[in-house]
C-alpha cells in the first residue's frame, strides 16, 4: 500500500461544475499523495466568469460551527492548511483565527495563504478585508499573490525596480512571510530589462507573449534569495489557475533542499512546470471544438447572447482529469526552472 504524505485542510470556494476554486485544487493534491479536508467557502453552480451563477456563501457563524466541531472531534490534525477564496470580512476572520489557532498548536504547520483580493487594478472583496489578511499573512508559510495583491498588501505600486524591491522586502521584514510567490506576472519593459539576460524571454519574441514567476525565501538575519523564470502565455482567458497553481506549490514544498534548488524554488518550478502543461492541454482541447463553441470575447454580444460567453467558458475549463498523469508526474514535461537571481537585490 502507498503510503499518504500527510493531511491538508483545506478551506476555499466550491463550484458544482467546473474547475476552479477547491475543485481546481485539492484532486490534484490528492494525486500527489495527500489527504484534504475541505471546507466549502461558498457553493456555487459554477465560477462567476459564466455570468449567471447562484448558490450560497458560508457565514462566520457556519464556518466556526464547522472549526469548533472538527476541534471537539479530534479532527483538526493537519500538517498543511491551504486557504483561498474567502466571502466577506467576517468569514475572514473565522479563517485567520482558525489559521492561528492551528499555528499556536503545530509551529512547524506548513501554511499556504492565497490572499485572493483581486487583479488587473480591481478588488474583488470589499476594501475592509485587506486588514484582515495583512493581519493574517505573519502566519503564513509561504503566500501566491498575483502582481495586483502584492500592490495592495503591501501599499506599493511596483512602477520600477526600487519598488519592487521595496515591496518583497515589506513582505518579508514587515509581515515575516518567509516564502513568497508572485505568479503570472505580465512582462513590462523595465522589469524585463532588470532580469538578468539569461532570464530573459527569447530576443525576438514581444514581452506580451511572456509571463514571469518570481519566487522570494527569506531565513532570519539575511536579505531574501530570489529566482524567476519566464514562459509562454498561452491567449485566451483560464479560470481556476492560481487556485492550481497555489495547490501544486503546497504539494511539493518541502523543508529540505533538493541538488541546486531549495525548497521553494523546486516547489515553484513544478507548480509552473505543471500548470503551463495543463493549460496547454486545455488550449488544445478547447481549440479542437466547434467554431461556435469557441467564439472570440465580444462583450456586446456576449451580453445580448449569454449561452456565447457560456459556451466558451465551458470549453475553457481545465482539464484536471485529463492532465492526471501530468500532475502524478507519469507523463513528461518541459521542467521549466525557476534560477537564481543572484544580483536582485544589487543591480
Amino acid at each position: 500500500m502507498a503510503k499518504g504524505k500527510g493531511r491538508i485542510l483545506s478551506i476555499q470556494s466550491h463550484v458544482t461544475y467546473g474547475y476552479v476554486g477547491g475543485k481546481a485544487a485539492v484532486f490534484p493534491l490528492q494525486c500527489l499523495g495527500y489527504d484534504v479536508d475541505v471546507v466549502n467557502t461558498v457553493n456555487f453552480s459554477n465560477h462567476s466568469g459564466y455570468a449567471r451563477f447562484g448558490g450560497s456563501r458560508a457565514s462566520a457563524g457556519e464556518l466556526d460551527q464547522i472549526f469548533d466541531i472538527m476541534e471537539q472531534n479530534g479532527l483538526l490534525r493537519q500538517e498543511r492548511l491551504l486557504t483561498g477564496y474567502i466571502p466577506g470580512a467576517e468569514a475572514t476572520v473565522a479563517v485567520t483565527a482558525l489559521a492561528r489557532k492551528l499555528r499556536e498548536q503545530n509551529p512547524a504547520l506548513i501554511y499556504l495563504l492565497d490572499p485572493v483580493l483581486g487583479d488587473s487594478g480591481k478588488l474583488y472583496v470589499a476594501p475592509e478585508v485587506v486588514p484582515i489578511y495583512r493581519d493574517a499573512l505573519p502566519l503564513a508559510t509561504i503566500i501566491t499573490p498575483n502582481w495586483f495583491e502584492v500592490e495592495v498588501l503591501t501599499e506599493t505600486k511596483m512602477t520600477d525596480p526600487v519598488s519592487l524591491r521595496q515591496a518583497i522586502r515589506k513582505l518579508h521584514e514587515t509581515y515575516h512571510v518567509p516564502h513568497v510567490v508572485i505568479s503570472s506576472i505580465p512582462l513590462k519593459p523595465w522589469l524585463t530589462e532588470l532580469l538578468p539576460a539569461h532570464l530573459r524571454p527569447p530576443p525576438d519574441s514581444a514581452d506580451a507573449s511572456f509571463l514571469a514567476c518570481i519566487a522570494s525565501s527569506r531565513t532570519a538575519g539575511t536579505e531574501s534569495a530570489v529566482y524567476a523564470k519566464c514562459f509562454p502565455c498561452l491567449p485566451g482567458y483560464f479560470s481556476g489557475v492560481g487556485d492550481l497553481f497555489s495547490a501544486l506549490v503546497l504539494a511539493h514544498f518541502h523543508d529540505r533542499a533538493s541538488g541546486e534548488e531549495s525548497p521553494l524554488s523546486r516547489a515553484a518550478s513544478q507548480a509552473v512546470s505543471q500548470t503551463h502543461a495543463i493549460l496547454s492541454l486545455t488550449h488544445e482541447a478547447a481549440s479542437a471544438l466547434p467554431e461556435e463553441e469557441r467564439q472570440a470575447t465580444d462583450e456586446e454580444l456576449d451580453l445580448r447572447e449569454p449561452m456565447r460567453k457560456i459556451k466558451r467558458m465551458r470549453g475553457r475549463e481545465l482539464r484536471l482529469i485529463q492532465g492526471q498523469d501530468i500532475i502524478r508526474g507519469i507523463q513528461p514535461i518541459e521542467y521549466r526552472h525557476l534560477e537564481p537571481w543572484t544580483e536582485f537585490w544589487t543591480k
